[in-house]
Order: C-alpha cells, then sequence, then structure tokens
C-alpha cells in the first residue's frame, strides 16, 4: 500500500459477546461488586467498568456478557479473564473456558490528504454509497469484501465500522486509497 502509512489505523472499540453462565442473579451480582451499576429501570443488565484494561462489561441475567471500549484484541482477551476471575472469586459457576465472538471493531484511519466527497460520490457505484451533507457530514461507503462500513470524512479521515477482525480495516483502507488514487482523487 504504496503512500498509506499502517500507522493511521488505530483501533477505537472492539465489541465481543460471551456466555458465562446460563443464569445470573443480578441483584447479587450489583451488591457484591463494588461499583457494579444496576437499574433495571434504564439497562436490563449490570455494568461492570473495568480500569485495567478500561472495558466495560455488560452482564445480563441470561448468562450472556457483552465487553465494549477496548482498544485491542489483547485488552479484550484480558478484560474477559479479568471478569471470569471476578465472578469465580464470588463462587459463581462458570462455563469451562469462555470465549469471546467479536461483533464489531470499530477503527479510525487517515488518508493523509484532503479529499472531495462530492467528487467521489459522483464517480462510485452509488448503490454502495450514501452522502447527503446537509444530513451527515461523512459519506457512506459500504463494501462487500471486506463486509464493513467506511465513512469518509473530507478532511480524509475515515472510520470503519463492522469488521469482526483488525486485518478487515486495513484490507477497506488499502482499497479505497487504491480506488480514490486510481481515480486522482488524493
Amino acid at each position: 500500500m504504496s503512500g498509506l502509512p499502517d500507522e493511521s489505523l488505530k483501533i477505537e472499540n472492539v465489541v465481543a459477546s460471551t456466555k458465562v453462565n446460563d443464569k445470573l442473579d443480578l441483584l447479587v451480582l450489583a451488591a457484591q461488586i463494588p461499583g457494579a451499576e444496576y437499574n433495571k429501570q434504564r439497562f436490563p443488565g449490570v455494568v461492570l467498568r473495568m480500569q485495567n484494561p478500561k472495558i466495560a462489561a455488560l452482564v445480563f441475567g441470561s448468562g450472556k456478557v457483552v465487553l465494549t471500549g477496548a482498544k485491542s484484541i489483547d485488552s479484550l482477551t484480558k478484560g474477559l479473564e479479568y471478569l471470569v476471575g471476578l465472578l469465580r472469586d464470588l463462587n459463581i459457576e462458570i462455563v469451562d473456558n469462555p470465549t469471546y465472538s467479536i461483533q464489531n471493531i470499530v477503527t479510525s484511519a487517515d488518508l493523509g490528504s484532503r479529499i472531495n466527497l462530492n467528487k467521489i460520490a459522483m464517480s462510485f457505484n452509488l448503490d454502495k454509497i450514501e452522502y447527503e451533507p446537509e444530513q451527515f457530514p461523512g459519506l457512506v461507503y459500504r463494501l462487500d469484501d471486506p463486509k464493513v462500513v467506511v465513512l469518509l470524512f473530507g478532511s480524509g479521515k475515515l472510520i470503519i465500522t463492522g469488521g469482526k477482525k483488525p486485518e478487515d480495516a486495513k484490507r477497506a483502507v488499502q482499497k479505497i486509497y487504491k480506488d480514490l488514487s486510481d481515480m486522482k482523487m488524493l
């Protein structure tokens, strides 16, 4: 990928889900874990905010957990290990070796130069593009391979969402960079 440094890619958020048990008593959890937030009228789960790594775990009565806020796959793994240890310390039975499934990776990138979104909107396949500048300042571009959504901004900054692995964002940025370069829009 000539011209675009990989360092411009930055994971902003990884969201993953897992199941730790078939049923959890959220009132007991909220009472036993310092800092746990539980207000059934506002949200149907217990919110646990971890500091190291800085991740939030949304724990539901079904035993399902959503981990969000991770800045890397490694910190996601550490967050799950921390959560499992915390629950086991409370004598809560946990399924053997719970693993997570990544639901979404949000990544940012920078093409390194300003881009003309009007020109891009006119040049690309219109069923893959949404651009309504009076409603949203970015151009929405839906890619099929990798299956992600990219928000392009006039500043040359991008947000890539919908990826299931970090390589998805890298491939998406490479494709957009190549397409824009080939069309002399960078």
